[in-house]
């Protein structure tokens, strides 16, 4: 709409406080605008980069430059063979497969193109080799039969392609809303994130995850809904906005814990539940966990030990507290500098191979832990993806923080001595 108005300005006659002004606008505000609009431009683009690390597009058959010309590749070898063979006929219906194979490659323009092409390259073979006229007309028929069944084909498959890119958009965008993205240093802490959805052509699913950096300092959630698609994402939501708004509200992280758990109670069915590990760092040195039913994240010492944090009083999955009448305990750990902690989902934990064994994640730990956390969860990603063969079944997230390590300032110069100078009396 600035756009429209810059224009209509520039071109037309403008109203303003009754009087008329068809001269162009100042240079100042020309370029206000033109600033507003490369400022949107590169935010848009940095959105794009951050959906892009969060959620990278699933493993699938790359599109290579030689599929559109495919179709031509085939006409050309049943003309070839047909003129080698001196058998015209015999070749000739196998032309149609040329524009059939370019409906899955090409629009419905390049199908006529392919379809053409087939039929003059047809019929100068058929009359080369003095086919019967009835005989050379079906065949010609048939191609321009499959010739406009395949253009339709492509027109419909073009159709499809838009509306699923339309969906991706949407999300992307409702991804970019509920996983927010990331920063890679909240405080004093270095964090990597990576995330896969079940559903690859949807990009979310149940699996949740946050970090927010609050007056009662750093406070992170990773959770797994039960069940997958529309509803899990929609639980997802509801836990991650009472989230973030109680870290920071409460000073107690058990208290936050409790509004999620009140929150839930009111909207979740009877069956339905999320484990979920909550943490904060409430002060230099002290890392505070309540794990409500959930794995067991892993602590990864500065020596690149690692252990499983067990919970010291299990507690049940968020929802059900009602049924157990359990309530979670907060669990204090010591967490140092150059420590880590990962904390995931079962959709890692639970990723079997072609024998059926579970991927261990722990040793992967061990193998792949650096200091950069990004490329610690890049090695343990795509070591994922090649035990699974190339395609996870369930959500999978991985949350991995990392205490960065204090400077220790350099030992300041003592103040320079001046010597006094001698004072003389004057004459």
């Amino acid at each position: 709409m600035i756009q429209a108005r810059h224009h209509r300005s520039e071109h037309g006659p403008a109203r303003s406080s009754g009087h008329r002004w068809s001269g162009p606008l100042p240079a100042a505000r020309r370029a206000a605008i033109h600033g507003v609009s490369a400022r949107r431009a590169a935010a848009r683009r940095r959105a794009a980069d951050q959906l892009a690390a969060v959620a990278p597009v699933p493993p699938g058959l790359p599109v290579l430059p030689v599929l559109p010309v495919l179709p031509v590749l085939v006409v050309a070898v049943v003309v070839l063979v047909g003129v080698l063979g001196g058998a015209g006929v015999v070749w000739l219906p196998l032309l149609a497969a040329g524009p059939a194979l370019a409906a899955t490659t090409n629009g419905p323009r390049g199908v006529l193109c392919v379809g053409l092409l087939a039929g003059v390259l047809g019929a100068a073979q058929g009359l080369r080799d003095e086919v019967p006229g009835h005989e050379l007309a079906a065949v010609l028929a048939a191609l321009l039969a499959v010739t406009a069944a395949s253009g339709l084909a492509s027109a419909l498959r073009g159709r499809r392609e838009r509306v699923l890119a339309a969906v991706r958009s949407v999300a992307e965008a409702a991804q970019h809303a509920l996983l927010k993205p990331v920063p890679e240093t909240v405080g004093p802490f270095q964090v990597a994130v990576r995330y896969s959805a079940a559903a690859a052509e949807a990009r979310i699913g149940g699996d949740l995850y946050a970090l927010v950096s609050t007056p009662h300092g750093v406070r992170l959630i990773v959770g797994d809904v039960r069940g997958k698609g529309l509803p899990a994402v929609g639980t997802a939501a509801l836990v991650l906005g009472v989230f973030r708004e109680a870290a920071y509200d409460e000073p107690d992280l058990l208290a936050v814990v409790g509004r999620i758990e009140r929150s839930l109670a009111r909207n979740l069915g009877p069956d339905d539940f999320v484990t979920a590990v909550v943490a904060g760092y409430p002060r230099p040195g002290r890392l505070e966990v309540v794990n409500c039913g959930h794995a067991p994240p892993l602590l990864i010492s500065a020596s690149r030990e690692v252990a499983p944090v067990e919970p010291t009083h299990p507690a049940p999955p968020l929802g059900l507290r009602a049924l157990s009448g359990e309530s979670p305990r907060l669990q204090s750990l010591p967490f140092a500098d150059g420590d880590q902690l990962l904390l995931y989902t079962d959709g890692v934990t639970e990723a079997r191979d072609h024998s059926r064994a579970f991927y261990p994640l722990a040793e992967g730990v061990a193998r792949h832990v650096c200091e950069e956390p990004a490329r610690t969860l890049t090695a343990l990603h795509d070591e994922l993806l090649t035990h699974v063969g190339g395609r996870l079944h369930d959500d999978a997230a991985l949350l991995l923080l990392r205490r960065g390590t204090t400077p220790v300032p350099p030992p300041s110069d003592p103040p320079p001595t001046t010597t006094p100078e001698p004072v003389t009396d004057a004459a």
